[in-house]
């Protein structure tokens, strides 16, 4: 069995925003307070997070998190990956570097933000981090098969995952047929949806739901949510039967 825990189901523009009096800024429904995107997928034996932004050392307190066996890096983007310094917290605890797993160019960029984690010799108490490259073949992270599933965010390239019955895709907006081939026969299907209006570098809410029949899996949820996406109660109600808004905290098994 798998477990996906969604950690942070937000955006830049998530909620509450600084000085915005919108109907969701100052909803008091949980589900409409989201912190940066970002999940958890998990079996009995090995714990992955994917992305790790600004979030991050919340995200794991918040969850009860006290181990994990590696990130998936989805992009370079300062909402993505800018909460790799607390990794140090499970590096002191659990006495082992972090496994973090990305393409080259998404590497470079961590090299250069995070540099003193991969100087030598190595900065006392700098985090210890491994990169380990994603390319077009599946890998294996202890017991579980991920399948990189490929796309762009405008013209940046993003990565999305598959792990056995579900995948998950953030911040894409445009995925070709040989890479949503990888997608048949899910049982859980995540995306980004970031609002109702179209939107130049990731999916809105109607480029999703196109894209979710296409996939034909058994339930989707959407991620990557603004606030200009409305008030959760409202909007999940509207959507096909077996799709739904994700929430922060919502545990889903496979």
């Amino acid at each position: 069995m798998l477990r996906l825990t969604f950690l942070g189901t937000g955006t830049s523009q998530g909620v509450p925003m600084i000085g915005c009096d919108c109907e969701v800024c100052t909803s008091t429904d949980t589900r409409d307070r989201r912190l940066r995107t970002s999940a958890m997928i998990e079996n009995e034996h090995t714990r992955l997070v994917i992305d790790a932004g600004p979030d991050f050392r919340y995200q794991m307190l918040r969850a009860g998190v006290r181990d994990i066996d590696a990130i998936l890096l989805t992009h370079q983007h300062t909402d993505h990956i800018m909460g790799l310094d607390d990794v140090r917290a499970f590096n002191y605890f659990c006495h082992k570097a972090i496994p973090v797993w990305a393409t080259e160019g998404v590497q470079a960029v961590v090299r250069k933000n995070f540099d003193y984690a991969f100087t030598e010799p190595l900065y006392p108490g700098a985090p210890l981090i491994t990169l380990h490259t994603i390319g077009e073949e599946p890998f294996h992270i202890g017991t579980l098969e991920i399948v990189p599933i490929h796309g762009h965010h405008l013209s940046l390239p993003v990565v999305g995952f598959r792990v056995g019955d579900v995948a998950y895709l953030t911040d894409f907006n445009r995925i070709s047929d040989s890479e949503l081939e990888k997608l048949k026969g899910l049982k859980v299907f995540v995306v980004n949806a970031l609002r109702h209006q179209r939107h130049l570098s990731h999916f809105s809410l109607p480029a999703a739901l196109e894209l979710a029949k296409k996939v034909g899996a058994e339930r989707t949820f959407f991620t990557h949510m603004s606030h200009q996406i409305g008030l959760h109660a409202e909007q999940d109600a509207l959507l096909p039967e077996g799709i739904h808004l994700a929430y922060d905290g919502l545990v889903v098994e496979i």
